[in-house]
């Protein structure tokens, strides 16, 4: 089953300073963070914040490029969990066909907003974020895992935007 999200926010991890992606459900409030790169970062902040740079960035060409030949963004979906790294799938729609495409989570959330498509999370992914207590699991008990933890767990709304990306 999918599962809608809105994008709750992007912060970045103090640690590493990378970028993360904060996924929320429309039904309730759970969030999925996704650790993203600093490019897709900036394609989808520079959206969200209605910034132009003035030239397209790769994103803006693909957009433009598949509205050249007539193609629109039905919907993307986080579909899948492995190894610790997400996969997406972004679907096409046209007059004379429809299909999808494997994407990394980060490019097809750029485009989907780009598109103003729905954004979803598929049942396998939700599954991996939560336990029955409603609480994360800690699968890594080293020192750098319970660090992590600790940080996830005090994740609040108001920290989503803290930082600008």
């Amino acid at each position: 089953m999918l599962h809608e999200v809105n994008i709750a926010g992007l912060t970045l991890d103090p640690s590493s300073n990378t970028p993360i992606l904060i996924l929320k459900l429309v039904e309730n409030d759970q969030s999925i963070p996704i650790w993203i790169g600093l490019l897709e970062a900036t394609s989808i902040a520079s959206v969200l914040q209605n910034i132009d740079f003035g030239r397209p960035m790769t994103h803006d060409l693909f957009k433009t490029f598949i509205g050249q030949v007539d193609i629109d963004v039905a919907k993307v979906e986080v579909c899948d969990l492995k190894d610790n790294t997400f996969f997406a799938k972004i679907y096409f729609i046209s007059e004379k066909k429809s299909f999808s495409m494997d994407a990394r989570p980060s490019d097809a959330i750029a485009m989907a907003i780009r598109f103003q498509a729905p954004i979803f999370v598929d049942d396998k992914v939700i599954e991996k974020f939560k336990t029955d207590s409603g609480e994360y699991e800690i699968q890594d008990k080293s020192e750098e895992g319970k660090k992590w933890a600790e940080y996830l767990e005090k994740l609040s709304p108001d920290d989503f935007g803290k930082y600008k990306v």
